[in-house]
């Protein structure tokens, strides 16, 4: 009697047990190269076929045609638009690097901002572009051959490479001379801004032209020209505070004044009183003001002097780029 329940019992072992332990191991192993594989496809990086980009449609502001033209020979255009060529190599290549970026953002955010065109020839809107024959007869003729080779050079020997955020390339903003530290563009255009655009300080700016610059108007076109954009100011020059900084940015420049009876913010000042930046002081003077103006442009993202001066210091075009965009890469599409 017990063999015949020993043997009951081995037989049920056999039919049940042993294919339960194989499909658990089998669970576990495909399992593992389930998560395996998973975890491969969130490690792997975002890649940009540089094929895919190389052509780009370009819009030009003057005539409202488009041209199709090759990414490099529109990088040449662009950077010898935004970077004087007597800059130091390294900062002409950081300056293609980010206009190349720049260009790629624009396509892959497909904003449509310009129908039938990638991007625009306008310093304004997007970034300034030149025809090689037009940037030639510019310079002086002694130059022209040096100059030009050098704009090739900074575009064809960083060909390809793109900055990075996450996988994603970034909107690569720049601008002339930050005044000796960059914005974020919270304090700009308002909004979150991006992580990698924070306020850097940069040494050496101020030994460049386009680092200060002085504005005079009268009281009278003063008030003119706010008025055309805020109807109800007053203003009595009598008072001692009646023109007075309430707050600064991160990157020192005014976030917020009180002219008379309004509240203003620095970078609409500056809009209105077309200053260079929104990094001044004012100063009543008899019957004039005084704007003292510290920096050009915007001052989000790279400085183009700042490059220059750190170039001119030693650093090559990567230290460049990771000084003024935070915790970026540089990589090749």
């Amino acid at each position: 009697m017990r063999k015949i329940v020993l043997y009951i019992l081995i037989f049920v072992f056999i039919c049940f047990g042993i294919p339960i332990i194989f499909t658990n191991n089998n669970s576990k192993k495909v399992s593992k190269e389930i998560s395996s594989n998973n975890e491969n496809i969130t490690n792997t990086p975002n890649t940009y076929d540089y094929k895919n980009y190389q052509t780009i449609k370009l819009l030009h502001s003057a005539t409202n045609q488009v041209e199709e033209i090759k990414l490099d020979e529109y990088l040449y255009g662009v950077v010898s638009a935004e970077m004087p060529a007597n800059f130091e190599n390294e900062a002409l290549k950081a300056q293609a690097v980010v206009a190349r970026t720049y260009t790629i953002y624009k396509i892959k955010t497909n904003s449509g901002k310009h129908q039938g065109a990638d991007i625009c020839d306008n310093s304004n809107c997007c970034q300034a572009w030149i025809s090689k024959e037009d940037r030639l007869a510019r310079w002086d003729e002694n130059l022209r051959q040096s100059n030009w080779n050098k704009i090739v050079e900074a575009v064809n020997t960083t060909q390809g490479k793109i900055i990075t955020y996450q996988n994603e390339p970034i909107n690569a903003f720049f601008h002339s001379n930050s005044g000796g530290k960059t914005e974020t563009t919270a304090n700009v255009w308002g909004g979150t801004g991006y992580p990698y655009l924070q306020a850097v300080a940069t040494s050496g700016e101020d030994t460049y032209t386009q680092y200060h610059s002085e504005v005079t108007i009268t009281k009278q076109t003063f008030i003119d020209k706010i008025k055309q954009k805020h109807s109800t100011f007053e203003i009595d020059f009598a008072k001692e505070d009646c023109i007075k900084v309430l707050e600064y940015t991160d990157g020192n420049r005014v976030k917020k004044i009180k002219i008379g009876n309004l509240e203003l913010s620095g970078v609409e000042v500056r809009t209105i009183l077309s200053l260079k930046s929104a990094n001044f002081e004012v100063t009543i003077e008899n019957e004039n003001i005084k704007f003292e103006v510290i920096g050009y442009g915007h001052g989000v993202g790279m400085s183009q002097t700042g490059a220059d001066s750190m170039a001119k210091s030693g650093s090559n075009y990567e230290e460049i780029i990771k000084h003024f965009y935070t915790g970026v890469e540089i990589t090749d599409m």
